[in-house]
């Protein structure tokens, strides 16, 4: 099936790009500022000796624009990925409970994933409910 295009950036996002690429030309024209002219010329240096890499051309810089232009769905996906793990439909509940430390060493002991082994011991216990019993 194929997938839905992104809505349109909303003026949210539009004033986060914005805020986001001020941030990134004051952090260029700072670091540009604190180079001396020998940092500036070694760095000038190594860039032009990158055949990968090399300069671009007024013409080239010219016909550039911002990504938020050019492929905003990209941009859009990207301002709006949360990252992380989906969320799950049964999340766990965090909680507090005491437990003898006795206990709590001898799951440990057993390695990685010690607390999900937890978990089904405590659910191999848990109390049998009635079909149809009100939660």
């Amino acid at each position: 099936m194929p997938r839905m295009p992104e809505p349109p950036l909303t003026n949210e996002e539009l004033q986060e790009i914005h805020r986001r690429r001020t941030e990134a030309r004051e952090r260029a024209r700072r670091t540009a500022d604190e180079m001396t002219d020998e940092e500036d010329a070694a760095l000038t240096a190594a860039a032009l000796s990158d055949p990968d890499a090399l300069p671009m051309t007024d013409e080239q810089l010219a016909r550039m624009r911002p990504a938020h232009e050019v492929v905003p769905h990209l941009v859009a996906a990207q301002l709006r990925n949360q990252g992380g793990r989906p969320k799950s439909a049964a999340p766990k509940q965090m909680i507090t409970l005491r437990i003898k430390p006795s206990v709590v060493d001898a799951y440990r002991a057993t390695g990685s994933g010690w607390q999900t082994r937890m978990t089904a011991a405590i659910e191999e216990h848990m109390p049998k409910r009635e079909p149809g019993a009100a939660e």
